[in-house]
């Protein structure tokens, strides 16, 4: 069973960077298109990135490219996404996932994981 610990959230001043990690185990995650995901308070789920096997092509959700940017380590079967120039929208629990399972999780809200929490206030 696939297994999914992000980590690096915490609290953040508008306009800072902060580094998000998930470690993933269970799977061959060197074969899987990942992608990152959030929900903010009182709204529904949102896709943010996803990226290809390989590392080779990321994609973003629009408004996102240039602040965001989303990378993994496959010998490290560990999945990044970097923050930059955060606002207050950005303010949510971020989960990372398989990317087939994306849409899933936008339309039912559920998780596999915890999930990080991201804070910005000044």
């Amino acid at each position: 069973e696939a297994q999914f610990v992000e980590s690096g959230g915490g609290m953040v001043q508008p306009g800072g960077s902060l580094r998000l990690s998930c470690t993933v185990s269970g799977l061959s995650f060197g074969a899987y298109e990942m992608s990152w995901v959030r929900q903010a308070p009182g709204k529904g789920p949102e896709w943010v990135s996803g990226i290809n096997p390989t590392g080779s092509h990321a994609y973003y959700k629009e408004g996102m490219k240039g602040r965001f940017t989303i990378s993994r380590d496959n010998a490290r079967n560990t999945l990044y996404l970097q923050m930059s120039n955060v606002s207050a929208e950005d303010t949510a629990l971020y989960y990372c996932a398989k990317s087939s399972d994306v849409a899933t999780m936008v339309r039912t809200a559920r998780f596999l994981s915890q999930g990080t929490q991201v804070t910005v206030a000044s």
